[in-house]
């Protein structure tokens, strides 16, 4: 882990951190004296710093997160953004880390003419190198308690099916996982069926997806409605949760807006 270099955010105490692993950028940032609790996020790049943001506007995720926390009894979490890899040289690098690799290995075909090979993805490698070495390192690093069942993991888009994807994959290292807006018109109802039958369906596992009504979240209506009711038959009760929120649209602003309501979900 490379210290690249810290700064402060507004309503946050102490700092956030920025490191390099492998040259994988990580923002993060954790209570003095540790947590008991992990939330790792997608696209670090819009978690908590603005000047990294995509559209100038983050999640506020660490501030949210340590006020449900409070509310709830507990110390906040580490919260930990991932960034994503899109550069000039692989403007498709977000896509390549998040788009769920086993499933288009397997012949499940995109939607839309794919931009790059199913050869080129590196979603199981980016999954790895999380549970693997970032989160442990920095749970070390930040004295704080790397367990999974204090885990959660959360994304939008294309975050949101890789946060789905994850849950399948290292189900030994985290039990929520927070699926806003998940990207589904990527493969629309194969996509749909592939990652929902292949989630770990025990009592120690919860599951929340959710969708806004307007702009690109519209049109994930029909294929959130497939995954609804396929958790429904395969029996989730509590333990999963999908919410609408009309009005809300496919960005951080939208996302922001409602993001107590999933950490609420993991945390109580």
């Amino acid at each position: 882990m490379e210290q690249i270099k810290r700064f402060q955010v507004r309503g946050l105490p102490g700092w956030v951190n920025r490191v390099s692993f492998s040259g994988r950028i990580v923002d993060y940032w954790a209570p003095v004296g540790g947590s008991d609790h992990v939330l790792i996020a997608h696209d670090g790049q819009n978690i908590f710093d603005r000047r990294t943001a995509t559209f100038i506007y983050t999640w506020k995720l660490a501030q949210t997160a340590a006020r449900i926390a409070r509310e709830c009894g507990n110390k906040p979490p580490l919260v930990i953004g991932v960034f994503h890899s899109s550069t000039k040289e692989d403007p498709h690098g977000r896509a390549k880390d998040l788009a769920p690799e086993d499933p288009f290995r397997d012949g499940i075909k995109t939607m839309n003419p794919p931009t790059f090979a199913a050869s080129e993805l590196r979603g199981n490698s980016y999954l790895k190198a999380i549970f693997a070495e970032i989160t442990p390192e920095l749970a070390a690093h930040t004295k704080t308690n790397f367990v999974a069942e204090k885990t959660a993991m959360i994304g939008s888009s294309m975050g949101g099916l890789a946060t789905l994807y994850a849950l399948s994959k290292f189900s030994d290292s985290f039990h929520t996982a927070l699926s806003l807006s998940p990207h589904w018109v990527l493969a629309g109802d194969s996509l749909v069926d592939y990652l929902v039958n292949n989630l770990p369906n025990r009592p120690k596992y919860r599951v929340w997806m959710s969708r806004g009504t307007k702009g690109l979240d519209a049109s994930y209506l029909p294929y959130q409605n497939r995954a609804d009711e396929l958790m429904r038959e395969l029996s989730w009760g509590n333990r999963y949760r999908s919410k609408v929120y009309h009005r809300t649209t496919h960005n951080e602003r939208s996302w922001a807006s409602y993001v107590d309501e999933p950490l609420k979900f993991w945390l109580t």
